[in-house]
């Protein structure tokens, strides 16, 4: 008896202990199974869900597509959420989307990724001015180390026959086109692209008229970028006087502009030419 009531002294500290562990075992079963069924919705196929990134574009962007950098970079938990949960999507879920639904999440990781770079870097008068910005300075994305370099030139613009895109990636200046107070989605991304380039080309920052000159300058990222329009607008009309990325270029901009302006690229005998990029940082 007095060795059964030692041994079950002995034995009761162990329970404990076991008992401790045990229970901390179940709280990491918890946690494990939180991160699989997280898990399963982003392998699930369902479109991504862009709900912290919308509330960010709304409280921190203006509608003139500038930001409040300082704000946003106080208050980053959300967007930090966020560019995680781009990382986090698996290539299963990713691959299982539509190419609306592909590009228009690439897009917004673009800008998110982007918001991201600055607000590490705030305060400074530039994107230029951060060390490695576009090349070095990689992230998560479905599953994937990337560069924003990678996103735009490996993957949008590699993958997909949408030069549209070019209105929507936003690289923080002042030249850029604006960011939208709304995430890009493959249900709405037609329109909303053709929003971006209404928009754009109704600004001096994307095109403008000098009458005077009898040129018309478009911004530059269509010189850098000019061949991606040739594929879908080159085979329209030629217009006297314009080679062919010219030509679609001009083509692309007819569909946006107003009516005067469209009558002008139409009738053609004018030079194009290129605005200087302003990289000022698109702050409020």
């Amino acid at each position: 008896m007095k060795y059964q009531l030692k041994k079950l002294l002995f034995l009761f500290p162990i329970l404990l202990i076991l008992s401790s562990c045990g229970g901390f075992n179940n709280s990491t079963n918890i946690d494990v199974e939180t991160q699989q069924k997280q898990g399963d919705t982003a392998t699930s196929g369902q479109p991504f869900n862009y709900q912290n990134y919308s509330s960010i574009l709304k409280e921190y962007v203006s509608n003139q597509g500038l930001v409040d950098y300082k704000k946003l970079k106080e208050n980053r938990q959300k967007l930090d959420e966020f560019n995680a949960a781009i990382g986090a999507v698996s290539p299963s879920s990713y691959n299982s989307w539509t190419d609306a639904e592909k590009i228009a999440f690439l897009i917004n990781a673009y800008n998110s990724l982007t918001l991201e770079s600055i607000i590490d870097s705030y305060p400074t008068k530039s994107i230029r001015r951060i060390p490695g910005v576009w090349k070095i300075r990689k992230f998560d994305v479905a599953g994937e180390k990337m560069t924003l370099d990678h996103i735009e030139h490996k993957v949008l613009r590699k993958e997909f026959n949408e030069p549209g895109i070019h209105v929507a990636l936003v690289c923080a200046a002042i030249s850029c086109p604006p960011l939208r107070q709304e995430p890009y989605t493959g249900k709405q991304l037609e329109k909303q692209l053709d929003e971006q380039a209404k928009i754009f080309l109704g600004n001096s920052q994307g095109f403008r008229i000098d009458s005077q000159n009898n040129a018309v300058y478009f911004s530059s990222i269509f010189k850098w970028f000019g061949q991606d329009f040739e594929k879908t607008y080159g085979k329209n009309e030629n217009i006297d006087g314009l080679n062919k990325t010219e030509n679609a270029i001009v083509n692309y901009a007819r569909k946006y502009v107003d009516y005067n302006a469209k009558k002008l690229l139409e009738k053609g005998g004018y030079k194009v030419k290129y605005s200087d990029y302003d990289w000022s940082l698109n702050v409020q």
